[in-house]
């Protein structure tokens, strides 16, 4: 079988859960079919495990980010003749396999990670962009030969958002996660290189600065966390300037009241994140929307314990009570869950053996039940279906 998986994200640049996704699902396809990757990035950009890149139309140099992209998938349409069935990931790349799809009369499927109308904070990003973004996606889904979600949270999401879509082919796949690479490391070396003191306890963040992952939330709840606690935020790459300015400003007010705020903007290697996983008191993760959220994975087969909203697919992966703490969410009420969030974590960390046991809990269900052999299994059972039913 010969397949074109097309995706915004790939190895080196990597900024997200989908951009993880598509690197071991690549990875792991390749053992069972003939695959061909197409990536954004300048064509003589460094690939690991190779892809065809695709780059803007320099043409469109200034133009709104929506425009470029479409460029892109313009691109990647093009380089797709020959394959027997594309596999999109995000709007970024929904609307090349959607084309390819009429272009070529091939099946096209569609992983869902996340849902423009469920992001209205977008707009912010994209302006005028953001009509065009879920246009493509809304095409793309709703003409779909299957369409993957990452979580049972996330099909409900699509069904509800789409409801033209046939129930009959929206599948779950959940993500994974590399338990042999997210593994406890008893190194403290990253820690003391950047500025964290081993011997305190701290509550970790690890994500992009923008509204979906909930950081003002953690931020203001992190002013009544316990005095003897360290806040590490390993947080870069915010949507907009805007709102890189509202996450500096909290941070800001936030050293004026406690110590031990570290703040490390830069995108860590994968090692260094490991590190700062395994030897975190706690990891955090207040996202106010979440498909499935893969960094709750990777800090559990860290062997760390999680507390997280309970927003999407996350209930999926933190099993409340026994691998972490789940607080409730609700849009209309942000104290509560700010509250919600503090209490958790002072629970956490006033109870080691507690939290212990949650991470070697986390560690075991990650192994279990989230390899990345069995997604891919999984999502190749999806291609040989949608090639029989095309």
């Amino acid at each position: 079988m010969r397949v074109g998986l097309l995706t915004r994200e790939y190895p080196p640049d990597i900024y997200g859960g989908a951009g993880v996704h598509v690197e071991f699902l690549a990875r792991e396809l390749r053992a069972l079919t003939d695959l061909d990757v197409h990536a954004w990035g300048a064509a003589d950009a460094v690939s690991g495990g190779g892809a065809v890149r695709h780059a803007a139309l320099s043409g469109l140099d200034g133009a709104n980010d929506a425009l470029r992209t479409f460029s892109v998938d313009l691109s990647m349409a093009a380089a797709l003749e020959g394959r027997e069935l594309v596999h999109s990931h995000t709007w970024y790349a929904n609307l090349a396999g959607h084309l390819a799809k009429l272009l070529y009369g091939i099946p096209h499927i569609v992983t869902s990670h996340s849902l423009e109308p469920l992001r209205p904070w977008k707009a912010e990003q994209l302006g005028g962009g953001y009509v065009l973004s879920g246009w493509a996606e809304r095409t793309a889904i709703e003409a779909a030969d299957a369409v993957i979600a990452v979580s049972n949270g996330m099909r409900a999401d699509i069904l509800d958002c789409y409801p033209a879509l046939d129930p009959a082919r929206v599948r779950v796949v959940h993500n994974g996660i590399d338990t042999a690479l997210y593994r406890p490391d008893p190194g403290t070396d990253a820690l003391r290189r950047l500025g964290i003191d081993p011997a305190r306890p701290y509550v970790l963040f690890v994500g992009r600065i923008t509204r979906q992952k909930g950081v003002p939330h953690l931020l203001r709840a992190a002013r009544a966390l316990d005095p003897g606690a360290q806040l590490v935020l390993c947080a870069g790459a915010p949507d907009t300037p805007e709102i890189g300015a509202e996450f500096r400003e909290l941070v800001d007010e936030l050293v004026r009241v406690r110590d031990g705020v570290r703040w490390i903007p830069e995108m860590l290697p994968r090692p260094d994140v490991v590190q700062l996983l395994t030897h975190a008191a706690v990891f955090v993760c207040p996202s106010v929307y979440e498909p499935l959220g893969i960094v709750n994975l990777e800090a559990m087969a860290c062997g760390t314990a999680v507390v997280a909203s309970g927003v999407g697919g996350i209930p999926e992966v933190v099993d409340d009570g026994l691998t972490g703490l789940l607080v409730p969410y609700d849009a209309r009420h942000p104290r509560d869950f700010e509250t919600g969030l503090t209490e958790a974590l002072n629970q956490v960390l006033d109870d080691p053996p507690t939290a212990r046991r949650m991470g070697e809990a986390g560690r075991e269900r990650a192994v279990r039940e989230f390899g990345w052999d069995q997604v891919a299994r999984r999502t190749y059972e999806v291609y040989e279906e949608t090639l029989k039913a095309s």
